[in-house]
């Protein structure tokens, strides 16, 4: 029942900011950027650092999160808690990059709202307990 909850969600998720970033794309008239499936475009060399600094920290704290979770029978909301704060850390600093260094675009926008709506979908699973397998 979890995994039906999980991809419920995710789909919700996907449409959801599909729609807020097709609306916002109208109201502030930004061009839509040409993007591999898959592939993340590092503004500069130093957002490209600084990137990999978050994920390598993510996937530690992330693998250590997980063998203490499942040794001292903790839920999977503490996972849902590192994945909040790789998703405010990694959308901020992305939005920060494009709003310094990509002059006159409004990319940043569409960022900031990506990462509010994911953060505001975790923060729900977690509030509600919607991942719960029992």
């Amino acid at each position: 029942m979890i995994w039906i909850s999980f991809i419920f969600i995710l789909l919700i998720v996907f449409a959801l900011i599909s729609v807020v970033k097709t609306i916002l794309r109208k109201v502030f008239n930004i061009e839509k950027e040409k993007k591999e499936f898959f592939f993340y475009n590092h503004i500069n060399e130093l957002h490209r650092k600084i990137d990999w600094v978050i994920r390598i920290a993510v996937f530690i704290t992330t693998i250590s999160a997980t063998f203490y979770m499942l040794n001292e029978d903790f839920s999977i909301n503490l996972l849902l808690f590192i994945y909040f704060f790789n998703v405010v850390i990694e959308y901020g600093v992305r939005a920060f990059f494009e709003w310094k260094y990509l002059g006159g675009s409004k990319r940043y926008i569409l960022t900031i709202s990506e990462g509010v709506i994911l953060a505001l979908v975790i923060a729900i699973v977690i509030d509600f307990d919607l991942l719960s397998y029992v």
